[in-house]
């Protein structure tokens, strides 16, 4: 850049000396002839040009620090000061005969500012040595970097070192014209008080000779301050940055000056740790210097790996590219540490909520899943593309790169391994099988952030980590769990409650049942009623049925068409057999062999029927409850209904005037006529005739009683009840969408629907879907689907627009996934009162 900026003031110098000469040769020389006043035109700045940098390079050669930015600096100025004022020579008097003399006088100008520029260069190296008297302050001129513990006062303003000072020199080529944003120039104005800390002012890319007069005083006042602000607007920092990057970089200083500021830029990292621009940019610079002072790096360094993962971003940070390549360069197999670490780091890695919130946990299932996969590590093939570390500098002005060493710390040329993808692929697989298996853990820790460690906690962690996690209150949970079934297994409900979350609830909901049943199921136990599947479940004040399950189970969700079907008639059944108000031994029998007769059941599925099945039998049902849940069922519900609680009639082989009226209250509540019931009651194989009570007995001989004529009566379809029922995947959607309280909503209803305030965002649509949300705490798959449906909407979608709307509005998720679709409880109770205020 020397040779350059030297082309550059000797063009300079020419052209203004050849403009001198044309004027002095037109005006003084006009009576020579026109081919002496054209060589003294050309030749004449030649002969001056070539006596200036003669006598400028005697100059420099007696000192011992020459500056050359300085230099260019009064060249420059030089230029200005030929080109400007009131005797700029392009400014023609209109005396014609004083022009030469005016130009006479711009040459003899031009000589003593090229003199005072050498004079200044000698007092700018005197005024970087520190005098006796004063050897830690200095209120001289500066040019260039000023280091820890020497202070100097800008505009009144003392500041600690690192920082550079002095007119800015200019950037390459490829800027020209633009000053080093770093330098703090001492000529340039500064104002009074520094007012603008929010960087009202500041332009994207701060420089410091760019910036308003009132930023150059705020910034002066951060530097005075020791930087210890980090509320103030980032560009500020940025602007000191720009000088420590430029230091560390280009000119290469001591490695005591370099731990400095490489300490410094941590010191701000932390100071700014709110800002993802800060976090970035320093991030970056701290890769590129710890690469750069690595040398024979070693991939055991526990710090290493944390600051890979402190200093991620949208690409693979370059220490990460370092160590993988280095380890797959030497032909090794990588740990699952290092695996787990590439996925973290990867800007296409899909990490769910269980990775996050339980990190602890989420890596040590990784670690084991890993193991068990790639016992002796991953091997991965080198790829043939090499890596190149270059750094780009946060401030634009310069790129720099840096030598690359292998493990062993010999020089080597080490594998990119940016564009891989299997190993990635083969991480993301195992991680992706961890969340699932923590996602109960997860949601529970969600839902209770202070329980972790509880026994319900405990019991959701996967059966792998409890030997890493070991809990003695679990081995006492079983114990206790084995008790109860050993005394016949009704608990009251508050009690398995109470001693899994660790306090008593104010009321019992059904994601409190959930979570119970999960936990104890993950110890091998299981619990009834079936609180996801069953039409109600306990009160606070019933019991319920804890049964042994024969081995650890994770996913009770998982069941069969023919499970859920069957336990939908297990409650109708018992509803039934309640109506005489006592059980009989038949019909306890003819339910039992009922669940046993049932094709397509796994042993699981039965343990759990008859579990719930004695749940029933015990605890009387709630005609009210059942009457509210059926009094909007359609004619297609109606006909599996009446087909169930026949069957059930019949099951005994003994149809009581009490089950007869309770199967007429179910009709009433269903709308059906009740005069339906005896027809349907002797529909099929069941002759219309005199009920048999007892066996006959041999009397007295008497007239016989004639058969009946059989008559066509209002009756059910038999062949359309065989198909309903034959269809047990249909016969569990039809039966259980009797339970969705969720009603039809219509276009017309969606176009007249007003948005209130408490849904500003959100269009119609999405509008009237987080209002039919949030008046549940929980949504199954299937009912989530119908109402998005009703809406006109993707579940998919609809879940995303909710969600991004709830997190830009609450900072939180309005639907959770968790066996189905968890609402949030507090966003919920916000809406419904921003909703009654008339929001």
């Amino acid at each position: 850049m020397s040779i350059v900026w030297k082309i550059i003031r000797i063009i300079g110098l020419y052209v203004v000396s050849f403009i001198a000469c044309v004027i002095i040769a037109a005006i003084a020389l006009d009576s020579l002839p026109d081919a002496l006043e054209v060589f003294f035109a050309l030749f004449a700045p030649i002969a001056f040009v070539w006596w200036y940098e003669k006598r400028r390079s005697a100059r420099v050669a007696e000192t011992t620090g020459p500056e050359k930015l300085r230099s260019r600096a009064f060249s420059r100025k030089v230029r200005a000061s030929t080109n400007s004022g009131p005797d700029q020579p392009g400014q023609f008097d209109p005396d014609f005969g004083k022009v030469a003399q005016t130009a006479a006088e711009a040459v003899r100008r031009s000589a003593e500012l090229l003199g005072r520029s050498d004079q200044e260069e000698e007092l700018s190296r005197q005024a970087k040595t520190p005098t006796r008297d004063s050897p830690d302050r200095s209120q001289g001129r500066h040019q260039g970097w000023v280091p820890r513990g020497q202070l100097v006062t800008i505009a009144g303003r003392t500041i600690d070192g690192m920082v550079y000072v002095g007119k800015p020199p200019r950037i390459g080529s490829t800027h020209l014209g633009e000053s080093c944003r770093a330098y703090i120039d001492p000529s340039l104005s500064v104002a009074q008080v520094g007012s603008d800390r929010n960087g009202v002012n500041m332009p994207y890319w701060p420089g410091y000779s760019s910036i308003p007069a009132v930023c150059r005083a705020t910034y002066l006042d951060w530097l005075a301050g020791g930087r210890q602000d980090g509320t103030i607007d980032p560009g500020y920092m940025f602007l000191f940055f720009y000088g420590l990057e430029r230091r560390y970089l280009v000119e290469q200083p001591t490695e005591d000056e370099k731990q400095e500021i490489v300490a410094e830029v941590e010191r701000l990292k932390t100071l700014f740790s709110h800002n993802h621009s800060a976090q970035r940019y320093l991030g970056e610079f701290l890769n590129i210097a710890r690469a750069a002072a690595m040398g024979g790096f070693s991939t055991d360094d526990p710090t290493l790996k944390q600051a890979i993962l402190e200093n991620r971003s949208w690409d693979l940070p370059i220490l990460l590219k370092l160590a993988l390549g280095g380890i797959i360069s030497e032909g090794e197999a990588l740990d699952s540490e290092w695996v787990l670490l590439w996925l973290l780091c990867h800007p296409e890695r899909r990490l769910r909520t269980p990775a996050e919130r339980c990190d602890e946990e989420f890596r040590a299932l990784f670690k084991l899943k890993f193991g068990a996969l790639h016992p002796d590590g991953l091997k991965v093939r080198a790829p043939r593309k090499m890596l190149t570390m270059t750094y780009r500098a946060a401030s634009s002005e310069f790129t720099c790169s840096v030598n690359l060493s292998a493990k062993s710390g010999r020089k080597a040329q080490i594998p990119d391994v940016t564009d891989l993808r299997s190993p990635v692929q083969k991480a993301q697989k195992i991680a992706d099988d961890a969340m699932d298996e923590l996602d109960k853990f997860s949601r529970f820790l969600g839902r209770n952030q202070d329980s972790r460690g509880s026994i319900e906690a405990q019991a959701l962690l996967p059966a792998e980590l409890w030997g890493l996690f070991p809990s003695e209150e679990l081995e006492e949970l079983k114990d206790w769990a084995r008790e109860q079934v050993a005394a016949g297994g009704l608990v009251p409900a508050l009690d398995v409650i109470s001693r899994l979350e660790g306090e008593t609830p104010e009321k019992l909901g059904k994601r409190n049942l959930i979570g119970a049943a999960d936990a104890l199921a993950r110890i091998g136990f299981g619990l009834a009623p079936d609180p996801r599947f069953s039409l109600r479940g306990p009160k606070i004040d019933e019991p319920v049925v804890i049964f042994e399950l024969g081995e650890p189970v994770e996913q009770l969700e998982d069941v069969s068409p023919a499970y859920l079907t069957e336990l939908f008639e297990l409650a109708l059944a018992t509803f039934v057999a309640h109506a005489d108000s006592k059980i009989v031994e038949a019909e306890r029998r003819a339910l039992r062999e009922k669940i046993d007769a049932v094709s397509g059941l796994s042993e699981l599925e039965r343990k759990r029927l008859h579990a719930n099945l004695e749940w029933y039998l015990d605890v009387p049902p709630d005609m009210s409850w059942l009457r509210s849940k059926l009094k909007d069922a359609d004619t297609e519900h109606h006909l599996a209904l009446r087909a169930a609680v026949v069957a059930i009639a019949h099951a005994d082989s003994v149809i009581q005037s009490e089950e007869v009226a309770c199967i007429e209250k179910i009709y009433k509540a269903l709308g059906i006529d009740a005069g339906l019931v005896y027809a349907d009651l002797h529909a099929g194989d069941v002759l219309d005739g005199p009920v048999r009570v007892k066996a006959a007995e041999a009397e007295a001989p008497g007239e016989q009683i004639p058969d009946e004529p059989k008559a066509k009566v209002a009756s059910l379809d038999r062949a359309r009840i065989a198909a309903i029922r034959d269809d047990t995947e249909r016969v569990s959607s039809v039966l259980g969408e009797i339970f969705s309280t969720d009603e039809d909503v219509s276009d017309e209803v969606i176009a007249e629907h007003a948005l209130s305030s408490s849904m500003a965002g959100l269009d119609p649509k999405h509008a009237m879907l987080v209002e039919q949300i949030i008046q549940r705490e929980h949504w199954t798959d299937d009912e989530f689907e119908e109402i998005v449906g009703k809406q006109g909407l993707m579940p998919s979608g609809a879940l995303e627009v909710v969600n991004e709307w709830a997190f830009d509005k609450f900072d939180e998720a309005l639907l959770d996934e968790y066996d189905g679709y968890d609402v949030s409880p507090d966003i919920a109770d916000t809406l419904r009162a921003e909703m009654a205020k008339g929001d």
